[in-house]
C-alpha cells in the first residue's frame, strides 16, 4: 500500500511538471509569436493607443500609437503590406506590387507630420519623433523614404540596452506623458 502511494505521488508530480512545461512553452511561443508586440514592449516604457488629441487648428487628430521611450515620445503609424513597395518623400501615392495584385495608398508621411506636430503642441518640452513602421513582408526595392522603418530599425533607433539609465530618462518625460494620457479613448 505504501509503495502504491509513492507511485501515485510520483505520477502526480510528473503530471504537474509536464503541465507546467506545457504552460511555459505556450507562454514562450505566444511572446515570440508577435514580433510587433515584442518590439513595442522592448522600446516603450508606456504605450497609448487610439488617442484623439487637438490638432492646433480647432480640430482633432487621431494618434494610432504613442509610445514613451527613452528618447522621448514616438508617434507610430503601422502599415502591414506584403510585396514590393514603391514610394518616395515627394510621391502622393505609393504602390505595392504583390504576387498577384497591385494597389496604391496615400503617402503616409504628411499625416505623420501632422500627428507629430499635434503631439508637440501638447508636450512642448519633450522630443517627439514619428515613424511609419512597415511590417515584415514589405520590401522597398528603390530605397526607403524618410521616417519609414522596419522592426529591426525601430529597435536599433529607439531601443536601449541599459534599461536602468533609460528609466531615468523616461522619468523626465512622465509629466508630459500624463498630459497626453488624458486623451485616451477620446477623452480629454
Amino acid at each position: 500500500m505504501n509503495d502504491w502511494l509513492h507511485l501515485e505521488t510520483g505520477i502526480g508530480l510528473l503530471v504537474a511538471l509536464l503541465l507546467l512545461l506545457v504552460i511555459w512553452l505556450v507562454y514562450r511561443r505566444g511572446r515570440q509569436g508577435d514580433p510587433l508586440e515584442r518590439v513595442l514592449d522592448d522600446i516603450a516604457f508606456e504605450r497609448a493607443d487610439g488617442l484623439i488629441i487637438p490638432n492646433g487648428d480647432e480640430g482633432e487628430i487621431q494618434i494610432d500609437h504613442l509610445l514613451l521611450t527613452a528618447r522621448g515620445l514616438l508617434v507610430l503609424h503601422i502599415k502591414d503590406v506584403q510585396g514590393a513597395v514603391f514610394g518616395s518623400d515627394k510621391m502622393q501615392d505609393w504602390t505595392v506590387i504583390a504576387d498577384d495584385r497591385r494597389y496604391t495608398f496615400s503617402n503616409p508621411q504628411p499625416a505623420l507630420y501632422d500627428r507629430v506636430a499635434a503631439v508637440r503642441q501638447i508636450a512642448r518640452q519633450v522630443p517627439v519623433a514619428g515613424r511609419v513602421l512597415f511590417m515584415d513582408g514589405a520590401d522597398f526595392t528603390k530605397g526607403v523614404p524618410d521616417l519609414v522603418c522596419g522592426l529591426d530599425e525601430l529597435t536599433r533607433e529607439f531601443g536601449d540596452k541599459d534599461k536602468a539609465a533609460a528609466q531615468r530618462k523616461v522619468e523626465a518625460f512622465k509629466l508630459h506623458w500624463e498630459q497626453l494620457s488624458q486623451y485616451r479613448d477620446g477623452a480629454g
